[in-house]
């Protein structure tokens, strides 16, 4: 019969070797743990550490045993599928070794050194194209924590896979991204695509860029050469006339779903917090509100909403939007509440710029600011600015206001950029998701 007591006794045996492994006392806390693992034979800590010494020592298979005996009591515990998936490298099983990395990754995307010893794996069964990615996500994870930065920041023990992995990653993303480029650069040569090379050189922070304005600064893609245009000239966008044609319809519509207050999400998305908010969104007068109502995010159409304003939805299958897979465009009612201001920022390429179609302009003080350029909205009238420039909103009238918000392509990329800028961005989003990212 076992009393309460003896759980205590053994969470505090347990606390006490944890103790003694942050203090480095490592033989006595091998005691310990063997101690308590002979009252907790499922203990996933004892197991793990008793394992780590035992392959320490030598005793792999004795490792192994331990390893298998926490995965099978603790099939989702990510240290024990990490441990397991690198003694199964050592033993040469290889599959096994990375369907338990692969699973540790599953299960927590952020576990750097699973993703290392995973791109390790990958490399071995000779999937080169898979294992880049793994190393370049955990290269990231690492170093947002600090960590990675130089031979103080990385583990011993870890410092020569981890370097491997740098230079497998400069190598391989070049090798990668240039060939998705391939294609046009035989079927036109590379003078139609100069300028989409140096983007990419400057991506890969193989070259500096150079920005002729140091007001801009994207945060993502910067293709250099494109004349440096905060507010771009009206005729540069003929499609204007058919869309401000159109402001009573897309008008009608946006009132009518404005009045259900449904579809409507916060621009920026959920935070758990006020703070992160504040850095980006403020008002001095209530609760600052800057929605949306999305035809199009990310690239994806919002087929529920597009259903709801048939019309509006309709004429923008006529227009020429910038269409990037999971990334372009980006359109949508956008509403700014009376006291709202949208502070300064800058977008992430200059590949696109965007458009505004004011629809609900109340009177007062209300603009948007690029580049310390002041853009006053009109009811009607569009305009297109780079938003790679710095820039702000604010609206400090009564009312609300509201504008359609539409990505389109720079009118100073020809159609052979447009199409290499897709094949690349749509490229380097599907390795970055392969990476965690």
């Amino acid at each position: 019969m076992t009393t309460t007591s003896e759980p205590m006794a053994a969470d505090g045996r347990r606390e006490a070797a944890l103790a003694l492994v942050a203090q480095g006392r490592v033989a006595e806390a091998e005691r310990a743990f063997d101690a308590l693992l002979r009252e907790r034979p499922e203990d996933v800590d004892a197991l793990n550490f008793l394992a780590i010494c035992a392959h320490g020592r030598g005793q792999a298979d004795a490792a192994l045993e331990l390893l298998s005996r926490a995965r099978a009591a603790h099939p989702q515990d990510t240290t024990t599928l990490t441990n397991l998936g690198v003694l199964q490298r050592e033993f040469g099983r290889l599959e096994e070794a990375q369907a338990a990395l692969a699973e540790a990754v599953r299960l927590a995307p952020r576990l750097y050194v699973a993703r290392l010893r995973l791109g390790e794996v990958l490399e071995a069964r000779g999937r080169h194209v898979q294992a880049l990615p793994a190393y370049f996500g955990a290269i990231m994870h690492a170093q947002e924590r600090g960590l990675w930065l130089s031979d103080a920041t990385t583990d011993a023990a870890l410092r020569p896979l981890v370097k491997h992995a740098m230079r497998a990653v400069a190598a391989g993303r070049r090798t990668a991204f240039a060939a998705l480029l391939a294609p046009l650069r035989e079927r036109h040569g590379d003078s139609a695509l100069a300028r989409v090379g140096r983007g990419l050189a400057i991506y890969l922070d193989e070259l500096q860029p150079d920005y002729p304005d140091p007001r801009q600064r994207p945060t993502f893609f910067y293709v250099p050469g494109l004349p440096t245009t905060p507010v771009f000239e009206r005729a540069l966008f003929p499609w204007y006339e058919s869309l401000e044609a159109h402001t009573a319809t897309i008008r009608e519509e946006m009132r009518a779903v404005l009045s259900t207050d449904s579809g409507f999400e916060p621009f920026l998305g959920h935070f758990d917090d006020e703070a992160p908010l504040a850095a980006h969104l403020r008002n001095d007068r209530d609760k600052p509100v800057w929605d949306a109502f999305f035809f199009f995010r990310h690239g994806v159409r919002n087929d529920a909403n597009s259903a709801r304003c048939p019309r509006t939805a309709a004429l923008l299958d006529t227009l020429p939007l910038c269409r990037i897979r999971e990334h372009s465009p980006e359109v949508c009612f956008s509403v700014l509440t009376p006291g709202s201001h949208i502070l300064p920022h800058r977008g992430v390429t200059n590949t696109r710029v965007v458009t505004h179609l004011p629809l609900v302009v109340p009177k007062g003080d209300l603009a948007l600011a690029v580049a310390g350029q002041l853009l006053r909205w009109e009811e009607g009238r569009c305009f297109s600015f780079d938003d790679t420039f710095e820039h702000e909103a604010w609206n400090r009238s009564d009312a609300t206001r509201v504008v359609m918000l539409l990505d389109a392509w720079n009118p100073h990329l020809d159609e052979i950029e447009r199409e290499a800028i897709t094949a690349l961005i749509s490229g380097i989003g599907d390795f970055n998701r392969a990476a965690g990212l």
